[in-house]
């Protein structure tokens, strides 16, 4: 039977994140981190318009995640959902936004939308007071961290057997090691307020499949200290090592800063 519980990718790297989200009720988004004009083409890409876009919920305030967030929201009218620390540093970012559609939603909190539940919970990340997000719908649920140093209890039990995953693999470690980045900027992405490794990524995912799991999305690749390819056959290698049926029992898929992936039914 056809899910009407949907989600798609749209752009995941360190140069921008958004992410797209249905239900039968809501159309809504996760980070605007691209132009307004970007995000409108990946979801041309995906056959939906912004104009039936109703929410964003930011994860946190660097660029890479809000880049686009007051534009769209002063062009659609969107509902903007984030936790007041958050608010009190992106909102000189971004622009002037109603105060309509200004919503404050703390970490580890429920916000209950019709047909759609989101949950919030914080993450370990060099931002103010970064969170992610679970949504559920029908029974089923699409859960989602990147950006962050590590794994917490929280976030595990949040994406503990979700149906689909998206889960962070930034950057393989030799590549950032001998990369050109300057050496205090090594530092803080291998820090434990930094970002998942090709292998932490893997062991987060090894972690948290079960029996609901069918597809889980590699995100949040760095362009300068990954590759795809690099990161999909690590992550296999891994979870491949601890006798877990990749492409059996659940999908292993790739996301893209340019290119939005197909429109997944969860």
């Amino acid at each position: 039977m056809a899910s009407d519980f949907k989600v798609s990718m749209l752009a995941s790297s360190s140069s921008g994140n958004v992410t797209y989200i249905e239900t039968p009720e809501h159309k809504v988004l996760v980070d605007a981190g691209l132009s307004g004009k970007k995000i409108a083409d990946l979801m041309g890409q995906i056959d939906r318009n912004l104009q039936d876009v109703d929410a964003i919920f930011v994860t946190h305030e660097h660029s890479d995640h809000i880049a686009g967030v007051g534009v769209l929201a002063r062009k659609y009218g969107m509902d903007v959902y984030a936790n007041a620390k958050t608010w009190s540093v992106m909102q000189n970012k971004i622009g002037k936004v109603k105060p309509e559609q200004v919503h404050v939603f703390e970490p580890n909190q429920t916000q209950l939308m019709g047909d759609l539940d989101v949950e919030s919970f914080s993450v370990s990340h060099d931002a103010i007071d970064p969170q992610f997000y679970a949504f559920h719908h029908a029974g089923k649920t699409f859960a989602m961290l990147t950006d962050t140093g590590y794994m917490n209890d929280i976030s595990r039990s949040m994406l503990k057997d979700a149906d689909t995953v998206l889960m962070e693999a930034n950057h393989d470690y030799d590549m950032l090691r001998m990369g050109s980045y300057a050496w205090p900027l090594k530092q803080r992405i291998l820090s434990d307020r930094g970002h998942l490794s090709n292998e932490d990524g893997a062991l987060a995912i090894a972690d948290i499949v079960g029996q609901h799991t069918k597809n889980v999305y590699l995100g949040h690749l760095s362009p300068e200290n990954n590759e795809k390819a690099l990161a999909h056959l690590t992550v296999t290698d891994v979870l491949q090592s601890k006798d877990l049926g990749v492409d059996h029992d659940f999908f292993l898929h790739d996301t893209s800063p340019l290119a939005a992936t197909r429109l997944q039914e969860i």
